[in-house]
């Protein structure tokens, strides 16, 4: 089993919850070791407030005492076993609950939001070519697109790039696919992704988005190419 912190680390912070105070009272730590204890401790809490922002601190910090004291209340293995199964399965069930209500509550806030079986809420800003709409996994799509947070964070946008996104629809994530087949070719809409429709809980580095997260899609769709009229220009040729 993989070790959870490494064991420097877990030295540093076992002292610093054994002792129960804070190592500097000004706000400032008093020496190195103490300031890279601290800054080790920041980027855990990170770490955890990604995993879990309701999660236990002296919780911990007990479990971190008692594998120390050698009273751990459960095995390595065991601990693996818990571990896993709350990250895989209990995690992703709480953000499904916590995606379902805020999602809900933003439908029924305005009129112009419609929702669709899968969750996806959104509002189509201009509507498109009705008879050019994307169909195929194959198509070839020509998007815009900015992505945000729930709390209105930008976190990637092809417009301050100056730039479009080749696609196929196969490539897109599965709430972003229905989000374009709710517009046609030069229609725009905003789509609010529940995370088991987009990114899930492995999220995006190259987005920045965390795990288990809503996500809001502006998506305009420059142009469609469809695989059927490709392959039927294809055919012509020969």
């Amino acid at each position: 089993m993989k070790q959870f912190v490494t064991i420097s680390l877990a030295l540093l912070l076992f002292a610093a919850c054994s002792s129960g105070e804070r190592s500097h009272t000004d706000g400032t730590p008093q020496n190195d070791t103490d300031s890279v204890a601290y800054v080790i401790g920041m980027n855990l809490a990170w770490n955890l407030l990604q995993m879990d922002s309701t999660i236990n601190v002296a919780a911990v910090c007990e479990g971190m005492r008692d594998v120390f004291a050698e009273e751990a209340i459960l095995t390595e293995e065991e601990a693996e076993t818990f571990y896993l199964r709350y990250m895989n399965v209990a995690l992703p069930e709480k953000a499904r609950a916590y995606e379902e209500q805020f999602l809900a509550e933003m439908a029924a806030s305005n009129r112009s939001f419609a929702r669709t079986k899968s969750g996806v809420t959104y509002e189509v800003s201009e509507l498109g070519d009705q008879e050019r709409i994307p169909a195929s996994g194959r198509d070839s799509l020509v998007l815009r697109m900015r992505v945000t947070s729930t709390a209105e964070q930008e976190l990637y946008s092809s417009y301050e790039q100056g730039d479009s996104l080749f696609v196929l629809l196969d490539d897109l994530k599965p709430g972003l696919q229905e989000s374009v087949k709710l517009i046609g070719e030069g229609g725009k809409i905003h789509a609010w992704v529940p995370s088991y429709e987009a990114y899930g809980a492995e999220g995006s580095e190259s987005f920045g988005i965390a795990p288990n997260t809503t996500v809001c899609f502006e998506i305009e769709l420059i142009k469609l190419d469809k695989f059927a009229d490709w392959n039927r220009r294809k055919n012509q040729r020969r």
